[in-house]
């Protein structure tokens, strides 16, 4: 008779041939866009994606009460220290995440991903990615570059980290100080379908005039008001697992 001990020898051998599994890989192997793909539009029927870049801002509250109070989810393309460093809104992050709104990525400083080398559009990503880590508990599968520029090196890098890439159909313009009555035009004027529209929570008229009129208007059209990841099919796959914590509060 063979010990115990024996067969786990045997068994040993096997078990260590088993290669660890790959981040990137597993990723990819779930449903939704591959790491690197470029998304413009949402591809579950009769769904919409309300997308509000450029915070965590002073606004974000009301915007995010405006969603909940409306059954809508939006999702919410933050930076590291565009208009304050991000852990100074820690706390509304924490609460817009909690009430089930998408947190993603919009760079550390809000640069022109495709005019930087490799390294620093890494660089750019990873910092952020701390910060979520630090507040959040998270890392996001989803980013969005500053003025949709998807030139350069920056998608082979976010194939590399895992992102999937979010750019827009809608454009309210309200970033070029368009007057929400321009804006609303914008998404009038649109065709049937599912779409992802852009916006900013750092413009006051945008969640105080434009946002209540898009929730009628897209309860009118019978569109479900949906996270990203959700209308492209990948509720789940939002989030992975973050780097290491490191405790740093402040930017």
């Amino acid at each position: 008779m063979h010990s115990p001990l024996a067969y786990l020898a045997l068994l040993l051998p096997v078990v260590s041939a088993v290669p660890a599994p790959n981040p990137l890989a597993l990723l990819n192997a779930r449903a939704g866009p591959a790491a690197g793909s470029v998304i413009t539009s949402c591809t579950q029927p009769n769904t919409i994606a309300l997308t509000f870049d450029d915070g965590p801002y002073q606004y974000e509250g009301a915007i995010v009460q405006a969603l909940n109070a409306a059954g809508a989810k939006g999702t919410f393309f933050v930076t590291g220290t565009l208009y304050n460093c991000i852990y100074s809104q820690a706390s509304q992050l924490k609460a817009t995440y909690a009430a089930g709104h998408q947190i993603a990525s919009h760079t550390w400083t809000h640069a022109d991903l495709s005019t930087k080398s490799a390294a620093d559009v890494k660089t750019e990503m990873t910092k952020l990615e701390t910060a979520f880590a630090n507040i959040l508990g998270v890392k996001p599968t989803y980013m969005r570059p500053p003025n949709g520029n998807t030139g350069g090196q920056m998608k082979s890098v976010m194939q590399q980290l895992g992102y999937r890439i979010v750019t827009w159909d809608i454009d309210s313009e309200d970033w070029n100080h368009q007057t929400p009555q321009y804006s609303e035009q914008k998404f009038s004027s649109t065709g049937a379908g599912s779409h992802i529209p852009l916006m900013h929570e750092t413009i006051p008229t945008t969640s105080q005039t434009l946002l209540p009129w898009v929730l009628n208007w897209a309860k009118q059209k019978g569109l479900k008001m949906v996270t990203v990841a959700e209308c492209l099919g990948d509720a789940g796959g939002a989030y992975t697992t973050p780097v290491a914590t490191t405790g740093a509060t402040n930017c």
